[in-house]
This record gives C-alpha cells, sequence and structure tokens, in this order.
C-alpha cells in the first residue's frame, strides 16, 4: 500500500498541506496529532496536569475511546463519540497533546492503531514521528518545516479567524515550547528521517507548498509505476 509521511514542527502546515494533497490523490489522510489532542482534551476534562502526573494521565488515556470519521468536510476526530474536531485545536490542548504524547504507553496505543488505518488504503499521514517510526517504510517521506515566527503567525491567524481571542506573543512562546518538547522527549523525539526530503514552507504560500508537496508524491509514484 503506497504511504506518504509528513513530519514537522507544529504551525508548518503539516495538516492543510496534508488533507488537500490527498483529496488531489484520492489518497485517506490521517492527522495523527489530532489523536494527540483528543487524548490530551480528554486528560484536561478530567483535571489531570499531564505535566505533573504522567501516571494519572496515562492510566487515563488507557480507557479512552478515540475514534476517526471521513465525510465529505474532512477528517473527524471522536472522543468516547463525541466529535472533538473543534474543541482539539485551541492553543492549550496543542500543549496538553505535546505532554501525552511523550508519554510511551500512550503513544503504543496510538500507534498501533495508526497502522492500522495505514494498512488498508493508500495514505497520507502527519505527525512528528511518522517517517521516523510509524511508517518508517513509507515510500514517500517529506519534513515540512519553516521558523518559529512564521509558523505562530500562521496559528495567531487561524485561530483569529476562527473568533479566538489569542496573543501572538502567547502563541509564540507556546510553539517555541512546543517544539522543544517535541524534540527532547525520551520517546520517538521530533526529526527529520535521514531519508526524508527537507521542504522549507517559510517563503511559499499555500499553493506553493502544495504543488511542491504533490510534485514530490507524484514523482515517486511514477517510478513505482504507481500512476
Amino acid at each position: 500500500m503506497f504511504q506518504v509521511a509528513i513530519d514537522g514542527p507544529g504551525g508548518a502546515g503539516k495538516s492543510t498541506i496534508s488533507k488537500a494533497a490527498a483529496k488531489e490523490l484520492g489518497f485517506v489522510y490521517i492527522d495523527t496529532g489530532a489523536m494527540y489532542r483528543a487524548a490530551a482534551l480528554y486528560c484536561m476534562r478530567q483535571g489531570i496536569d499531564i505535566k505533573e502526573n504522567p501516571e494519572l494521565a496515562e492510566q487515563a488515556v488507557e480507557t479512552v475511546a478515540v475514534d476517526i470519521a471521513y465525510r465529505e468536510d474532512g477528517q473527524h476526530i471522536f472522543l468516547n463519540g463525541e466529535d472533538v474536531s473543534e474543541a482539539i485545536r485551541m492553543p492549550e490542548v496543542s500543549m496538553g497533546a505535546s505532554q501525552v504524547s511523550a508519554i510511551p504507553a500512550v503513544r503504543v496505543k496510538m500507534v498501533e492503531l495508526q497502522r492500522n488505518l495505514a494498512s488498508a488504503k493508500p495514505v497520507i499521514m502527519d505527525g512528528r514521528d511518522i517517517g521516523t517510526h510509524v511508517l518508517p517504510d513509507a515510500q514517500v517521506k517529506i519534513f515540512l518545516t519553516a521558523s518559529a515566527e512564521v509558523r505562530a503567525k500562521r496559528r495567531f491567524d487561524e485561530l483569529t479567524a476562527k473568533g479566538q481571542a489569542v496573543n501572538y506573543e502567547d502563541v509564540l512562546a507556546e510553539m517555541i515550547e512546543r517544539d522543544r518538547n517535541d524534540s527532547t522527549r525520551a520517546v520517538s523525539p521530533l526529526r527529520q528521517a535521514e531519508d526524508s526530503i527537507l521542504l522549507d514552507t517559510g517563503d511559499m504560500d499555500f499553493e506553493g507548498a502544495l504543488s511542491a508537496v504533490l510534485a514530490i508524491i507524484r514523482k515517486k509514484m511514477n517510478q513505482e509505476g504507481e500512476l
């Protein structure tokens, strides 16, 4: 089954670009970060401080059901049957996702689900350890990046467009902290796979970045005889 792994830090455009590329190619899109966000949201609703009490967070996540459904408007994330696709996009949930994803038992549970999803149909999966850990044999691996300032501005614009009251400096600080957490965690840290293609989207608009990603994928599909 043809697999595309797209990794990179938060705000690099992984989700929007991966989703659009999957639609263009007729692939299934899997947003792994949303799964960790859902787990973090559950812990937060239970009043668990993930950073201070990882053991409690691990126990909580063991009992939770995170499911993915695909509808006309895209992927929806369900937490114990509740559609939390919007709720998981709050900045505080982003930080919680970074913390909960560092818990080994949580990653084991999520990775198993992610691999099962990728075994059924051609997929584009994005996250932080897809090419290095979740789908190490993916035919295409891309590492999307941009400066922290560019990524924070994108996230700020996205949140304000949704009517959320946020401060750019706070978003930037959270972005930098999450980068540090993701890159230094003991289990499957954020890093570029040796055989991945680095793509800096800092100077690209959405269409430019999407075109670049599609070109990389189509070139490999041609080589593999998939087109």
